[in-house]
C-alpha cells in the first residue's frame, strides 16, 4: 500500500509537470519522467504519461495549424523516426536498470544545458549548417524522446539558429512533438507498455493534465519566471544523479 500511495503521489506530480509546460512553462515537462520514475517502473511511467501527451498536444497542434515551417519538418522528422526506434531497440535488449540510468542521464544533460543556456546563451548550430544535421539531431530528439520523453535540446539546437517567426517555431514545435509522440505509439505497443492497468492510469490523470495546463497558461503571467525555471533545471539535474546512483548501485 505505501508503494501504491508514493506511485500516486510521483504519478500526479508528474503530470502537473507536464501540464504546466504545455501551459507555457517550456523546458520543464522533461523533469516528469524523472520524478514519475522514482514510484513506477521507467517503460512503465513513460507508457503511462505517453496518452496524456498525445490529448496536450491536440491542442497545441490546432491552436498553431496554419504557422509550421514544411522544410523542418522533412528534414527532422526521418531522423526522428530512426531515433525512436534506436530507443525501442535500446529498451528491448537492456536491463531496467539501464534504462532507469539513462533516463537519470538524459535529465542531468537537459538541466546542465538549460542551466548554461540561460548564462551563457543557447547551445546551438551555425545557422548554414547542411539539411543532413538536422535529420541526425532529428533522431537524437527522438531517441531521448522514446526513452525518457526529452526530446526539446536536439531538436532546439538545430531549429532555433533559423531564426523562425514567433508562432512559426512554436507551430514547428507542437507539430514535430505531435507527430513523434504518435511515432512511440507502436514502440510502446510492441514492448507490452499499453495495458489496461497503464490505460486506465493515463485516463485517471487526464483531467489533471488538462487543469494543469490550464493553470500554467494562467500562472506564466503572474510569477518570476527565471527563478523558476533555475529552480526546476536544478531539480532535474539533482534527479538525474538520483537515477544515476540508483542504476548502478
Amino acid at each position: 500500500m505505501p508503494d501504491l500511495y508514493l506511485y500516486y503521489i510521483v504519478a500526479i506530480i508528474a503530470v502537473i509537470i507536464s501540464g504546466l509546460a504545455k501551459g507555457g512553462f517550456a523546458g520543464i515537462g522533461a523533469l516528469a519522467m524523472p520524478i514519475m520514475v522514482i514510484g513506477v517502473e521507467p517503460l512503465k511511467g513513460a507508457a503511462i504519461l505517453l496518452p496524456i501527451l498525445i490529448a496536450q498536444d491536440a491542442v497545441s497542434v490546432w491552436a498553431f495549424r496554419r504557422t509550421w515551417d514544411r522544410t523542418i519538418l522533412l528534414v527532422m522528422l526521418p531522423g526522428m523516426a530512426a531515433g525512436v526506434l534506436l530507443g525501442y531497440l535500446y529498451a528491448s535488449v537492456v536491463s531496467e536498470a539501464a534504462v532507469l540510468g539513462t533516463v537519470g542521464a538524459i535529465s542531468s544533460i537537459f538541466g546542465v544545458h538549460r542551466l548554461w543556456q540561460e548564462r551563457h546563451g543557447a547551445i546551438v548550430m551555425p545557422s548554414n549548417s547542411p539539411l543532413w544535421v538536422g535529420t541526425l539531431f532529428g533522431a537524437a530528439s527522438g531517441f531521448a524522446s522514446q526513452i525518457a520523453h526529452a526530446r526539446s535540446p536536439p531538436f532546439q539546437m538545430w531549429v532555433l539558429p533559423r531564426h523562425l517567426p514567433r508562432d512559426t517555431l512554436v507551430g514547428t514545435t507542437a507539430i514535430s512533438f505531435a507527430i513523434m509522440n504518435w511515432m512511440k505509439v507502436p514502440a510502446y505497443a510492441a514492448l507490452g507498455q499499453f495495458t489496461a492497468e497503464n490505460i486506465r492510469a493515463s485516463l485517471l490523470l487526464l483531467p489533471v493534465a488538462l487543469l494543469s495546463t490550464m493553470a500554467g497558461v494562467w500562472l506564466v503571467r503572474r510569477i518570476d519566471t527565471r527563478n523558476f525555471y533555475r529552480v526546476i533545471y536544478i531539480l532535474m539535474i539533482l534527479l538525474g544523479l538520483k537515477l544515476l546512483f540508483s542504476a548502478v548501485f
